[in-house]
């Protein structure tokens, strides 16, 4: 289900919750001077005549609360019991400061913001961008329309596992696994993100013992199972690595958005002849302070223009600090069109602790079958071995599209009902 496209504006915009002990409409005017044609005192050619062509401007703030209480994080010389205010707070740029560069829009919304003394909390909350960056970057080149292609999986989500142990496996121990995941019906298998290229289990080894596998599953079938491999690295990696994954026929490529940064990602993007599955490990530590970093909303937008077919989100009653409602918001935000005409929609992943119960909620919430289900001992541990593992979850992918209780679903369906059971 694509959600409703959002109108593009003439300027950069971003919205941030700032947290501040000053009057917030002063530390938003700091902010916006920080982050154009700003400085503490007057110098030679700064002009009225270049702060109206080149200067942020504050479109608009909203007071949330009077007082928010003690700062959310410490600044050198702020009083820790000084009482902090908090606002929503909207800035503007001119393209014309940078023009539609991604690494130069991350310095300019992103920059230097979050140190600034009488900051005490601030969260980049979302980003809208003029038309120019749409036509500078290719955004995402599969999507969701080619991985279904590519995997032969229409009108339900994509099922798939992870690679484990995530280290420890040679080429061929990986491959034997891969052999049991096709031979059970998976549509999907990824490295895990600690796999990379390591002497115990080197790539081009990783990747020619798998993809016989695959290949010769897909000559006995007809059915191409969709390996993302971990290809993470420089760029002369990378592209190394990309082109022998098109030589093995392998439909998918992996790479750690935090590691490989926002230029490796653009120049990924620009060469991949293969769907990317973009992992986000890292992702804590640029969100799970309430008051610093980057709302999940904002942050991959940046990702997606740059090329990326496949987002993680996370996944609901997952491992980490992340609640239900955040995992939503990012699937649905990786849905929703980021220009009318180059909508750059990217396949939300669902991954962590993922089984058979989640899927009624998962749906529910998300509307939308448009999505990668990764399980790793929801598939890999189920009773009856990864077969009716797989079974059991898109089993229940059926019940919860058909709107039929679980466990009325599983009456007659015995993988259903043992999965069940194991996660009861």
């Amino acid at each position: 289900m694509q959600h409703p496209i959002p109108p593009v504006p003439l300027r950069i915009e971003a919205d941030y919750l700032l947290e501040t002990v000053i009057d917030p409409r002063r530390a938003a005017e700091i902010m916006a001077g920080e982050q154009s044609s700003g400085t503490f005192v007057p110098v030679p050619g700064e002009t009225p005549e270049l702060k109206e062509r080149s200067a942020a401007r504050v479109e608009r703030l909203d007071l949330l609360d009077e007082a928010a209480g003690a700062p959310s994080l410490p600044s050198a010389g702020i009083d820790p019991a000084a009482t902090a205010r908090r606002a929503r707070v909207t800035l503007s740029w001119p393209l014309d400061n940078l023009g539609p560069s991604l690494p130069n829009l991350l310095a300019t919304v992103a920059g230097n913001l979050f140190e600034l003394k009488p900051v005490t909390g601030l969260r980049l909350l979302d980003i809208r961008l003029p038309a120019a960056f749409a036509q500078a970057y290719p955004g995402p080149r599969f999507g969701i329309a080619g991985t279904r292609r590519l995997a032969g999986v229409e009108g339900r989500p994509l099922i798939g596992t992870i690679i484990k142990p995530s280290v420890g496996f040679g080429p061929q121990e990986t491959a034997a696994l891969v052999a049991d995941l096709c031979a059970g019906g998976i549509d999907f298998i990824k490295d895990d993100e600690l796999q990379a290229d390591g002497p115990h289990c080197p790539f081009d080894g990783r990747v020619r013992a798998v993809m016989r596998v695959v290949n010769a599953h897909a000559d006995r079938t007809g059915k191409k199972v969709m390996v993302a491999f971990n290809l993470t690295g420089d760029l002369d990696q990378m592209r190394r690595r990309h082109d022998l994954l098109v030589q093995e026929g392998a439909t998918c490529l992996m790479a750690s958005l935090n590691s490989v940064g926002l230029v490796g990602m653009i120049e990924l993007g620009r060469f991949s002849a293969l769907p990317i599955h973009a992992h986000r490990n890292g992702w804590g530590a640029l969100a799970r302070h309430p008051l610093l970093g980057w709302s999940y909303v904002a942050w991959q937008k940046i990702w997606r223009l740059a090329g990326a077919d496949h987002m993680h989100v996370n996944g609901l009653a997952n491992k980490f600090a992340e609640d239900d409602a955040s995992v939503v918001a990012s699937a649905r935000t990786c849905l929703t069109p980021l220009f009318p005409d180059k909508p750059c929609l990217a396949m939300p992943v669902f991954s962590s602790g993922q089984g058979v119960r989640q899927a009624p909620g998962t749906y529910a919430a998300l509307g939308s079958t448009d999505l990668i289900v990764t399980a790793g001992g929801g598939i890999m541990a189920h009773p009856g071995g990864p077969a009716a593992g797989v079974a059991a979850l898109r089993e229940a992918w059926e019940a919860a599209v058909s709107g039929i209780p679980l466990d009325t679903y599983a009456g007659e369906r015995p993988d259903l009902r043992a999965a069940l059971g194991a996660a009861a």
